[in-house]
């Protein structure tokens, strides 16, 4: 590091209408590192936009350390090494596997409440009803963003563009009617239809055409490759959908 001073003073913003998370988020990193801290709040906008103009910078936070100015709350991550902590811009898996993870969960723990035991072929049904429930919402959270993802490698909603905005109503029915046990005459084949349709748009343009793509799975804020996960998916809900025709009456 730039200084072996473990003493930092830091200005961030601090008002009745505005509390910065940047800044924050500075403090506890620089607690977290072990620094002795400063903390120096400014409480007013007049007293913020002085601070600004008189170091000649454009926001807040600024740390310094050792007389130093560092900078925002990007620039101190960058100065302990952490820069890709808090990386907005980068690929994440980290929803796919909350996603899935809670559904695991919550289909467990309502097994456990029902059958008093998890290991049951319920759990699995649950699992993935739950996922696609979860999935659903995540993308109607933005149906407008989405479809504008999905516009980008869906086969049938580049043919019809109503489609795109369909298509999450389509999953959450599925995996709603599929959780409850019920009309599956329609959850079925809503679930055999756009995961067929899907999986075949992923593979098309992942590993035919070799596009590089973000994925739609969970929203139009995704950070998700579009690749084995996206195809995961919608192989996932082809397979509930056979599975709750044949699988059902094989295991009765």
């Amino acid at each position: 590091m730039p200084s072996s001073s473990r003493d930092a003073i830091l200005y961030r913003m601090v008002t009745d209408d505005h509390v910065c998370p940047f800044g924050l988020k500075s403090l506890d990193l620089l607690k977290r590192e072990g620094f002795s801290v400063d903390d120096r709040p400014l409480t007013t906008r007049a007293e913020t936009d002085a601070f600004m103009a008189e170091q000649g910078v454009e926001t807040t936070p600024q740390t310094f350390i050792g007389g130093t100015r560092v900078g925002g709350y990007d620039a101190l991550l960058d100065y302990f090494g952490r820069a890709g902590d808090d990386d907005a811009s980068g690929v994440s898996y980290v929803p796919v596997i909350a996603v899935f993870a809670m559904s695991a969960l919550m289909a467990l723990a309502a097994a456990w409440a029902a059958f008093g035991t998890v290991l049951t072929l319920r759990s699995a049904e649950w699992f993935v009803a739950i996922a696609m429930c979860m999935l659903a919402m995540l993308k109607l959270r933005d149906v407008e963003g989405f479809s504008n993802m999905f516009l980008g490698y869906d086969l049938l909603a580049r043919r019809w563009v109503r489609y795109a905005y369909l298509y999450p109503f389509g999953e959450a029915l599925a995996g709603i009617l599929m959780l409850a046990g019920a009309a599956l005459w329609l959850a079925v084949p809503v679930a055999f239809v756009i995961g067929s349709i899907g999986a075949a748009s992923v593979f098309k343009a992942v590993y035919l055409d070799r596009r590089e793509l973000t994925c739609a799975c969970v929203g139009g804020d995704s950070k998700v490759p579009l690749g084995f996960v996206s195809l995961t998916e919608n192989l996932m809900m082809v397979a509930m959908a056979i599975w709750m025709v044949t699988g059902r009456q094989m295991a009765g």
